[in-house]
């Protein structure tokens, strides 16, 4: 490793100014951080022990504490139309379904009607419930079955999500099930949120047990030594606790997603992983160099431990680019996943220096590889040549794998273009989940879908001749089948129920909400369902989209410069990140859109994809991808400030994190499909999706792409004009700064002690 940088012959960027030895600012504010970290490392220890014991206090119960809705957009119009009609005609908007089935008796028969009745009264006088209506009260055929053996009774439970919850929770028990001639079982948009709340939960504990045994092996597999493999599963652990209970105090001031532990759990494994992966193999190659202990931690947080702060603020920027969006869903990734970052970042670069310095060489102990290894040295990669001879490769033919590369991404990008986007309903649980059974028995045996269709909220003083003047004009509308009501209440306020063609939320229930919405009318009017929905939350997405993609370039461009000081090198790290992702968009609309592998997979497609979820996996996928993308740009910027030769340095960046960044891709992708093995449709499509995402990035982006866009630009790759090179000099962020680790008196000093203290001990 070198440690004073030479000129970039010709290179004109700032990579290629020299800069002094000893006393260089950056050099003394990392040898600053390395003594507070490692100047008590057993006292570091401890107190990141109690503080994780304290956080599995704080954060325990937060799954309980969690919606699983968050779609709508709180400032639309179906929001407040729901939410007004919800205080004013709670009939109007059940979330509570009771399907009742009696059986070859009936749904008519006298001893069917007393039954039904009596239980409608008893759920009517219920604390909580209101608008409870049925079949039996209201004789409405959209409340009974076509073959006449089923109907329902309507109810809405009032109150925020999780108090909702907690009342259904107290009377589902006395309700479900068999009263005298009939069996009764339990539906409605609440009790399919409630129940994928309770899956979601157990899925997540079951991916954990997957990924913590497999992630352990591989990374055995991949360091050799079994105390070195225990390092980054240790500061994964620590993230995850950390960020629940971060989540948990969330929780005190909005709502926060049960989908976000999914996320938490996924990158507090993954990124702890790739952080600690390559904070713990630059510190074995220090070593193997022959640096003593103290030398070795200061030199590795001096190189790696700056790539690891700045990918970590690379991969937090993406994620908070969701928090334009007003849905509490997206909102809830962006806290979950800037906060698991955040002190995964911290925990590398604070807990594992401790042990490090208290380990020393016994990093390697426990090697399980030593009859493969043949007496190689520990810090070694074995694969090392066979990267750069692939990089070699790659170079030499730069033109062809640069653009049959990209052919091959955009190819698979294509399904894409026919992306359908809708809403999340109960198929995304599994098919025997009790609340998905009653909604299928609703879905395809009655004439009407009694949760459904489309409501239009009336304000306003108006006559009887006027409120049926306007059914009769909606009634018209083109995607509209008909119109009932309206239903009136005092001071002015009534409701018509409108059926549209097609299915709830597909394109012609759309059209209709756009049509009601421009229909004259003689009163206020809002217009909600389901479909009014979607229309609304797609319409909030495409105007925040902008800004979140301007954040995420933006800054993107911005922390790369810093990294490299170049011009070109931020543009192709943004275009090839874009790149890396277009499998996973084809293949979600391919898989999951379009039905392909539903069987295999185990999941029942609807035709479209949940409206938010290409955002989501964008943010995410987007953020993992510059998290490799900074640890391969900063090996190859490293060496070419120390070399000046662009392809030299290519070929020493690959040789010396290919292995590395492919390891740690596959360990997160194994945490990804872990998280893919839900039985939620969309908790699988985010962690499959990622999953392949990675894999793409890490073995066809950076193996192939990148190398080839490299040799293509040339040396004109690390130009910039002289003003930013002048800010690059200041401001810029690189792992050799030049500064002389035999040359700082402080260093000495330390490693000076350190090897007393080990002489001592021996």
């Amino acid at each position: 490793m070198a440690e004073v940088k030479k000129s970039a012959p010709g290179g004109g960027g700032s990579s290629g100014s020299p800069k002094s030895g000893g006393g260089s600012p950056k050099g003394d504010r990392t040898g600053g951080w390395t003594r507070f970290v490692t100047a008590r490392p057993r006292l570091t220890l401890l107190v990141a022990l109690v503080l994780t014991a304290l956080a599995v206090l704080a954060g325990g119960g937060v799954a309980d504490r969690m919606g699983s809705g968050g779609w709508e957009d709180p400032a639309a119009e179906s929001t407040y139309a729901t939410e007004a009609l919800g205080h004013r005609f709670p009939g109007s908007q059940p979330n509570l379904l009771l399907l009742v089935d009696a059986g070859a008796a009936g749904t008519d028969a006298p001893a069917v009607a007393a039954e039904a009745r009596r239980l409608a009264e008893r759920l009517d006088a219920e604390p909580g419930v209101d608008g409870v209506g049925s079949y039996w009260s209201t004789g409405s055929p959209a409340l009974r079955s076509e073959d006449g053996r089923k109907a329902v009774i309507a109810a809405r439970i009032a109150g925020e999500e999780k108090d909702a919850a907690a009342v259904l929770d107290r009377i589902a028990p006395t309700y479900r099930g068999t009263h005298g001639p009939v069996e009764v079982s339990l539906g409605g948009g609440l009790a399919v949120r409630h129940e994928m709340q309770t899956v979601i939960q157990e899925d997540l504990l079951r991916a954990e047990l997957i990924a913590l045994p497999l992630t352990l092996v591989l990374l055995v597999m991949v360091f050799g030594s079994a105390v070195a493999a225990l390092l980054p599963l240790g500061v994964g652990i620590v993230a995850i606790l950390g960020t629940n209970a971060v989540l948990r105090g969330i929780t005190e001031f909005t709502d926060v997603s049960v989908f976000a532990q999914n996320l938490t759990t996924a990158l507090g494994l993954g990124l702890a992983i790739d952080y600690a992966l390559f904070v713990v193999r630059r510190y074995r190659e220090e070593l193997a160099a022959g640096a003593d202990t103290y030398t070795a931690v200061r030199a590795t947080l001096r190189t790696a431990g700056r790539t690891v702060l700045f990918s970590a603020l690379t991969v937090a920027v993406s994620l908070a680019a969701m928090l334009v969006f007003p849905q509490y869903f997206l909102r809830s990734f962006a806290y979950a996943g800037i906060a698991v970052v955040l002190l995964a970042a911290t925990a590398a670069l604070t807990l594992l220096p401790a042990a490090l310095v208290l380990l020393g060489d016994r990093v390697n102990a426990l090697d399980m590889r030593r009859l493969l290894r043949r007496g190689r040295a520990p810090g070694q990669d074995s694969a090392g040549a066979g990267w750069a001879r692939a990089a070699a490769l790659v170079m030499r033919r730069a033109p062809v794998f640069a653009v049959l590369t990209t052919a091959g991404l955009v190819l698979l990008g294509l399904p894409f273009l026919g992306v359908k986007f809708g809403t999340a309903d109960d198929r995304q649980l599994p098919v025997t989940a009790s609340s998905r059974v009653v909604q299928d028995e609703l879905r395809d045996g009655f004439p009407g879908d009694p949760g459904g269709g489309i409501t239009v909220l009336a304000e306003g003083e108006a006559t009887p001749a006027q409120y049926a003047d306007y059914r009769e004009r909606i009634a018209t509308l083109d995607g509209v089948v008909r119109a009932d009501g309206p239903v009136t209440a005092a001071g002015g306020h009534a409701y018509f129920t409108v059926v549209p063609e097609g299915e709830t939320v597909g394109a012609e229930a759309q059209r209709a909400v756009a049509e009601l919405r421009a229909a004259p009318a003689p009163f206020e009017t809002s217009v909600t369902g389901q479909a009014a929905v979607l229309v609304d939350s797609k319409d909030a997405l495409a105007e925040r989209l902008p800004w979140a993609a301007a954040i995420v370039v933006l800054t993107t461009l911005l922390l790369v410069f810093l990294l490299t000081g170049s011009v070109l090198i931020p543009v192709q790290a943004v275009v090839l990140n874009a790149l890396s992702l277009t499998a996973m968009f084809g293949a979600v609309v391919w898989v999951f859109q379009d039905g392909h592998l539903a069987g295999l997979l185990g999941f029942t497609p609807t035709g479209d994809i949940e409206t938010t979820l290409p955002v989501l996996m964008f943010c995410v996928a987007f953020g993992l991808s510059m998290d490799y993308g900074v640890f391969l740009l900063s090996r190859i910027k490293e060496e070419y400030d120390a070399t000046g030769d662009h392809e030299h340095s290519v070929r020493f960046g690959l040789r010396h994190t290919g292995g590395l960044i492919t390891a740690a891709a596959v360990i997160l992708a194994v945490v990804m499909v872990a998280i893919g093995t839900s039985r939620v449709t969309n908790t699988k499509m985010l962690g499959l999706g990622v999953a392949l995402a990675v894999l793409m990035d890490a073995m066809v982006v950076r193996s192939l792409l990148v190398p080839s866009v490299m040799k293509l630009t040339g040396r004109l790759t690390w130009w910039a004009p002289g003003p930013l090179r002048r800010l690059h000099d200041r401001f810029g962020i690189s792992e050799s700064d030049g500064h002389n680790l035999s040359a700082d008196p402080g260093v000495e000093e330390m490693s000076q002690k350190w090897r007393e203290t080990t002489s001592l001990r021996g």
